[in-house]
């Protein structure tokens, strides 16, 4: 089993972060096999080196380890502007130069039921600029997913196996992500690559068996499942775990500073107290 942490330097790992890395190296460590860690550095506007710097810290502070040298998304722009290409040329994407607003406005149109449809990756997209005039090379703007085209593609049924606490092999029709989840971006014109597509390559070639991650990003799994099939990528297994929350219930982020892995650290918490504060 191949497993993988990949967080973002954007800001101080707090204990959710901690929950989701120790789940992934106790998974390698139970069946012999390897840990990895990977730097989504991607968003080059957010992320920050010293914050790479904490990850290293923190983490071996932890107790885990990993072969170098760290996968770096800032450093493989050239792999992700290939597969860009090859979804470009086989009629994939679509470019788009929307707004938040404009989607907003015109998933809200009366013509579309009123109110916009929420999906796993947010506002469905409503097609604005789909049947555009298409130009012969990949333009510099955000380019979505021609999701009725890639399921056209792809299988009728997608497949994958969740270890989390909804265990199970899970089966979902390729049809409903055309109205369910719509066209996604998947190259941005501020950042290039997108999430969606840069992590499935990212897995793919890192040989990633089971790729561990919070229940928040459970959702997204059909959209990468999909891209597997359309680049013709192994499907890995998936184990979606629970989220690390606070008194009021609200899932931990970057913002929360107080519960920063750094913090507890200097104020004299050993690793063995983490994991009991994260029931590990």
């Amino acid at each position: 089993m191949k497993t993988r942490f990949a967080p973002s330097p954007t800001g101080p790992l707090h204990l959710g972060h901690a929950f989701s890395a120790i789940t992934a190296y106790n998974l390698a460590q139970t069946e012999s096999g390897e840990f990895l860690l990977r730097i989504e550095d991607i968003d080059q506007t957010r992320a920050r080196a010293y914050w790479e710097e904490q990850i290293y810290t923190d983490l071996k502070w932890l107790g885990l380890s990993w072969p170098d040298p760290v996968m770096r998304q800032s450093e493989r722009q050239e792999t992700y502007e290939q597969v860009l290409d090859r979804l470009w040329n086989d009629g994939f994407l679509f470019a788009c130069d929307c707004s938040r607003r404009d989607i907003k406005e015109a998933a809200s149109a009366p013509q579309e039921g009123g109110a916009p449809v929420i999906g796993a990756d947010g506002i469905v997209y409503p097609g604005t600029c789909r049947d555009k005039l298409r130009p012969p090379r990949r333009p510099a703007l955000a380019l979505r997913l021609n999701m009725a085209k890639a399921v056209a593609r792809v299988p009728k049924v997608l497949k994958w196996a969740e270890f989390g606490e909804d265990g199970g092999v899970i089966e979902i029709a390729t049809e409903t992500l055309i109205e369910n989840i719509g066209d996604v971006v998947l190259a941005r014109r501020d950042m290039g690559v997108a999430y969606h597509l840069a992590v499935v390559i990212d897995d793919a070639e890192q040989e990633i068996s089971r790729v561990v991650r919070g229940a928040d990003l459970q959702p997204a799994t059909p959209i990468h499942v999909l891209l597997q099939h359309l680049l013709n990528l192994p499907v890995p297994d998936y184990h979606h775990h629970r989220l690390i929350r606070d008194e009021t219930g609200k899932r931990l982020a970057k913002r929360d500073d107080a519960r920063a892995i750094g913090k507890y650290r200097d104020e004299g918490f050993s690793p063995n107290e983490i994991r009991n504060l994260i029931g590990l």
